[in-house]
Formats: C-alpha cells, sequence, structure tokens
C-alpha cells in the first residue's frame, strides 16, 4: 500500500507542477498581452488600424468560406434558393410550351436560315435586254399602229421602231429611232430621211442644243446661258445655215420676251416681239401673251370646288369664259361659252376609282353630241393600266342627222417579252 501510497503521491504531485505550469504560462501570456497591447499615446493609431485589418481579415475569410459552402451546395429541381437558375452541368433546362398571342394565333414561325455566301462570279454572260411591244387600234381609221423599243447598255440608250399597218395588213414603212442622254438619231425609211438632236451642257450656266436634217442640210443651233438664279436666262438660237440675226429671249420668274426677224412678202425683213407675262391679282393668275400684233389677256381663279377663267382677245375684243363646278371628287362640269361666235359646248366628267372614267358632252359650233367610256388612265400610259390595256369606246350623235350616229372604240395593249 505504500508503494501504492507512494505513487499515488507522485502522481498528485506531478498534475500539481503541471497545473502550476500552466498556471505560470498564463500568467507570462497575460503580461506579454498586457505589454503588447497597452499602447502608448504614440503607437496607438498603428494598433488601431491593425486591429480593424484584422477583423476585416477575419470576416472576408467567414465569407469565403460561406461562398464555398453554397458553391458546393447540391442544386436540386426543388432548390429553395432564389438564385438557382437550373442545373450545373452541360444539360439544358427543357424549353418551355409556346406562347400564344393575344389574339390566340400561334406564333410565326422562325426565320429559314441565311443563304451560304456564294464565291464572286468572275465572268458573267450580259443579259437580254427587255423588249416592249405597244400595239394600238383605232375603229374610226382602221389601223393598228405598233411600237417596239428596248434599253441598250443597262439603260444608257433606247432603240424604237415604230410602223402601221391597215385592216388588209399592209405594212408601212418603219420608222427607227436612238435616243439617249445627249444625242438622239431619227430615221424615216418612207423618204429615207435623217433627223440628229445633240444636246451638252458646258459648265454649270451654259448650255448647247442642236439639230441637223441630213438630206435637207439644215438645221438650228442654240445657247440657253442661266443669268442668275431662281429663273433668269438669255437664249439665242439660229438657223444653220445661217439667216438674218439670231432669235433671242429672255426669261424670268414672271415670262419671257423673245425677239426675231421675219420676212414678209415684199422680201423686207422686220423685227418682231413676242411676249408672255404672269402675275398674281385678285387670288387668281392673269396672263399676258402678245404675239403677232395680237394680245390675249386671260384670268384664271381656281379653288377647291370652281374655276372661272374669262378671256378678252385685243383688237378683234373676241370675248369668251370658261366655268368649272366640283360637285364631287369624282362628278365635275365645265362649261365654255363664246360672246363673239355664241359658240358653247359643254362636258360632265364622272369617275369611278382611278381606272374607269365616263364623259359625256355636247359642242354647238359641230352640233354634236357625244359619250365616251375609259377604261384606264385617260392620260396616263398602258403600263400603269390594269392588265396595261386602256380601252376607249366613243358614241357620236350628230343633231342634224341622228340616223347617222357612230359608235367608235381605241384600244391599246402593251406586252413586256
Amino acid at each position: 500500500m505504500k508503494v501504492n501510497g507512494h505513487l499515488h503521491f507522485r502522481l498528485k504531485t506531478t498534475s500539481q507542477q503541471t497545473h502550476l505550469i500552466n498556471t505560470d504560462a498564463a500568467e507570462e501570456d497575460r503580461r506579454i498581452q498586457s505589454r503588447e497591447f497597452r499602447p502608448s499615446s504614440r503607437t496607438r493609431p498603428l494598433s488601431l488600424a491593425l486591429s480593424l485589418s484584422l477583423r476585416f481579415r477575419g470576416a472576408w475569410t467567414q465569407r469565403s468560406e460561406s461562398v464555398m459552402a453554397d458553391s458546393i451546395t447540391p442544386i436540386l429541381p426543388n432548390n429553395p434558393n432564389p438564385n438557382y437558375q437550373g442545373p450545373a452541368t452541360g444539360t439544358l433546362p427543357p424549353a418551355p410550351p409556346p406562347s400564344l398571342s393575344l389574339d390566340g394565333s400561334p406564333p410565326p414561325p422562325p426565320s429559314p436560315p441565311a443563304p451560304a455566301s456564294r464565291s464572286p462570279v468572275v465572268f458573267s454572260f450580259p443579259k437580254r435586254p427587255s423588249i416592249r411591244l405597244t400595239s394600238e387600234f383605232d375603229s374610226d381609221s382602221s389601223v393598228f399602229f405598233h411600237k417596239v423599243s428596248c434599253k441598250l447598255l443597262d439603260s444608257f440608250a433606247k432603240l424604237k421602231l415604230s410602223f402601221s399597218n391597215n385592216h388588209k395588213g399592209e405594212l408601212s414603212p418603219p420608222q427607227l429611232t436612238f435616243v439617249s442622254k445627249n444625242l438622239s438619231v431619227h430615221h424615216n425609211f418612207e423618204d429615207q430621211s435623217t433627223l440628229l438632236n445633240g444636246s451638252v451642257d458646258v459648265g454649270r450656266r451654259l448650255h448647247l442644243r442642236a439639230t441637223h436634217h441630213l438630206q435637207a442640210q439644215e438645221g438650228e443651233a442654240t445657247v440657253v446661258a442661266k443669268l442668275a438664279d431662281p429663273g433668269y436666262a438669255l437664249e439665242l438660237s439660229s438657223p444653220v445655215p445661217y439667216v438674218g440675226m439670231p432669235k433671242a429671249t429672255l426669261k424670268f420668274p414672271l415670262g419671257e420676251v423673245s425677239m426675231e426677224e421675219k420676212e414678209e412678202e415684199e422680201a423686207k425683213r422686220i423685227l418682231s416681239i413676242n411676249g408672255i407675262v404672269k402675275s398674281q391679282i385678285l387670288n387668281g393668275l392673269c396672263t399676258a401673251h402678245y404675239a403677232d400684233e395680237d394680245l390675249k389677256l386671260r384670268y384664271s381663279y381656281k379653288d377647291e370646288e370652281m374655276s372661272f377663267i374669262p378671256t378678252l382677245s385685243l383688237p378683234s375684243n373676241a370675248l369668251s369664259f370658261a366655268f368649272k363646278r366640283q360637285f364631287s371628287p369624282s362628278d365635275k362640269l365645265s362649261y365654255w361659252y363664246n360672246f363673239d361666235s355664241n359658240y358653247w359646248s359643254a362636258v360632265y366628267k364622272h369617275t369611278y376609282g382611278k381606272d374607269l372614267k365616263l364623259k359625256a358632252g355636247y359642242d354647238s359650233e359641230v352640233r354634236l353630241g357625244w359619250a365616251s367610256l375609259w377604261v384606264g388612265d385617260e392620260g396616263g400610259k398602258a403600263k400603269t393600266a390594269p392588265l396595261k390595256m386602256k380601252v376607249q369606246f366613243m358614241l357620236q350623235v350628230p343633231q342634224d342627222d341622228i340616223r347617222s350616229s357612230a359608235l367608235m372604240f381605241r384600244v391599246k395593249k402593251r406586252w413586256d417579252i
């Protein structure tokens, strides 16, 4: 028991020594810490910065550990995480069902993929120029008129061939025309005549124009010079070969005045002055036209519903007027009366859309009543009409002989080949 008691005493002594050693170590640490973290007035800012740095470093370490824990958290379909975006693997989530528009119609099909780019063509054959054939028939003369045209050199020039044939099929000599921007050639195979027309711009303010008839060896040369903007120009034209003084025309915004020499019956040449002047007067346009010692005064007033156009000729004192009334966008009445001869005429026009027009009128000078129906634009071209075809029917009824009434028609058709 002594041995056991001795052993027991030694174990107890050893634990006490260990406790004393640990106590001394703790006291020594507290003394060291008290000496290290008891800053003086000089080292207090440095210790405060060191303390904040340690706290920030600890917080950042905890945040990094939290992020890493979230990143390795398995993502399940029912993950309560609000930032859940789908599986992190290479598989894609199933496509949502197609949405319907507000009116219940299905969405439009996806656009087809863009075609693959082709390699550039090194050489290509020129395309055949498009050919246009226009035929017109007039029942009054029983003659067919034909015109064939095509554009050459990428629309640089145009070639036209026109001819006609009667009801027996006999062809008339054709006419050939070559037209470009600065040159045109017109050849008539019937009399073997050729007419040349040319024009060229020399600078911004000078324009030259010439006409020459090869068989007759005569023509005309014209020079146009722009004096000032807007609308001021001087034009000089002279026949070729040169005879007398050239004709001079001065153009200005309100009209133009021309002077030229004319040959009278007694082989005397006199200077002739012609001109036209326009001006706005009382909400209308007043025009004075002087030619060959006759003066014609014309006043035109026009609004959205009515037009009134009186005309006075001097020195004959012939007075006439025209009156037009627009009842609706599709109904219009025109009336003309001459006080000197008591002749008058009236025309009523009704349109059905753009391509159908009905006209009826009477002319007291020829004592004739008439009515016409237009299919297609009356003043337009055949290419703008339906089926590229224009048709006109006209009924003429003479006042003195109703039995000799005549129904005529005219058809114009265009083909693009």
